[in-house]
């Protein structure tokens, strides 16, 4: 018998947890392109739906495929177990779905992705389910901030597009007190930089649109956390309204995985160059990168995550909406283009794209400003992104001198 050895990241995301004898030893593993899957006999089809014989039943209950990403994705982010949606917004809204009802309250980090907002306020209208934002930065804010109807924290860390760090230890530390599950959008950082249910959280959520796919081909969810409570959500959320990731799209997802620690490592690097010079241009007002020592919070980044990210959100000094567009029309390599870690480098205007949906005094409140835009740092050669950027604030007009 071999030795039993517990493998490095790298390792884990390269290899199949397949059994390569029931699957006629193919070292990748097959996509099973099926709606349905034949049982032997009536029997067993009863036993499988009541629940007292594992085994598939049909591709939007559970797919080997589909199993097979969950089952990584669990062991990378460190939990129990996952499931795969078919988008990001499927994934948060099956999670908190699943976490209120009538009459709760969702605490939610003071900024979250628009669509995430949209939500919310969807809950809200309709479903009276409250939330609020807060900038959870000590203990005794936390505790201020959570009602007698609070059923769920949810938070991002990095917030975007303001790049702020979420303390998580203490929000699980007053969580605990209050037995109130804790929901963490890992998005920004991938598990290869942040593992949030390491340090106590419930629930981890992707859009695997993002890193775990890195090319840009793919609308996808993850969501990881106890096996009990995912297999609330599975049975329920995720069957009953039927966000459910395609086989071919999870397989996609596996590929991506096998490069996810060296595409990371490269997104961050870039992006620490890139970081520094901007904070050096005269156009450029601020910066938010958590790995840049002038991050308020730089101290708690490195705690939390292994490097910075590849995402940067800066200001551009003195410039108006007009200004800001014209400077982004101007980049030649940069693509303007929503969404985030693909091998190309994208760039965004939060204000007017991703969280458009977000009204004026609320954007306000996030820090998200006209002058503001978010960048995804790609595998580029970091020169050529850089040169790209500095033409382009170049052009921009009115620049102060």
């Amino acid at each position: 018998m071999g030795i039993v050895r517990k493998y490095q990241f790298e390792t884990e995301m390269i290899h199949s947890l397949i059994e390569k004898q029931d699957h006629y030893k193919s070292l990748t593993p097959p996509i099973y392109q099926t709606s349905t899957f034949v049982f032997d006999n009536a029997e067993q089809g009863q036993a499988r739906f009541s629940g007292e014989e594992e085994g598939f039943i049909y591709s939007r209950l559970s797919n080997p495929t589909v199993r097979e990403l969950e089952q990584k994705l669990a062991r990378l982010e460190k939990g129990e177990d996952a499931l795969a949606f078919s988008s990001g917004m499927g994934a948060v809204s099956a999670v908190l779905t699943t976490l209120t009802k009538t009459g709760d309250h969702i605490l939610c980090s003071k900024g979250v992705y628009g669509c995430t907002f949209g939500l919310l306020q969807m809950l809200k209208e309709k479903y009276n389910i409250q939330h609020s934002f807060h900038r959870l930065i000590d203990e005794e804010e936390i505790e201020r901030a959570i009602q007698k109807n609070t059923t769920c924290i949810y938070v991002e860390t990095p917030i975007n597009p303001t790049m702020e760090i979420i303390h998580l230890e203490a929000i699980v530390r007053v969580a605990k007190k209050y037995s109130i599950p804790v929901v963490v959008d890992n998005t920004f950082s991938s598990p290869y930089l942040q593992n949030p249910l390491t340090i106590g959280c419930d629930v981890v959520i992707h859009s695997a649109t993002k890193y775990i796919c890195g090319h840009g081909d793919v609308i996808a969810g993850i969501a990881v956390g106890r096996k009990e409570f995912i297999q609330l959500v599975s049975n329920t959320a995720r069957k009953d309204i039927g966000a459910t990731i395609s086989p071919f799209d999870a397989w996609l997802l596996l590929r991506g995985l096998k490069t996810l620690s060296i595409r990371m490592d490269r997104h961050c690097e870039n992006a620490m160059k890139i970081a520094e010079q901007l904070t050096c241009h005269p156009a450029v007002e601020d910066v938010y990168y958590p790995y840049l020592p002038e991050h308020p919070q730089y101290e708690l980044a490195k705690k939390q995550m292994s490097k910075g990210g590849g995402l940067i959100t800066f200001k551009i000094k003195g410039a108006d909406l007009n200004q800001t567009q014209q400077f982004m029309n101007s980049l030649e390599l940069i693509k303007i283009a929503v969404s985030l870690g693909d091998a190309e480098t994208l760039i965004q205007h939060p204000a007017t794209m991703t969280h458009a949906v977000v009204d004026d005094e609320e954007k306000k409140r996030m820090g998200i400003t006209n002058n503001m835009v978010r960048l995804s740092i790609g595998l580029e050669a970091w020169q050529d992104i850089w040169f790209d950027l500095e033409q382009a604030l170049g052009l921009k007009k009115n620049k102060p001198e």
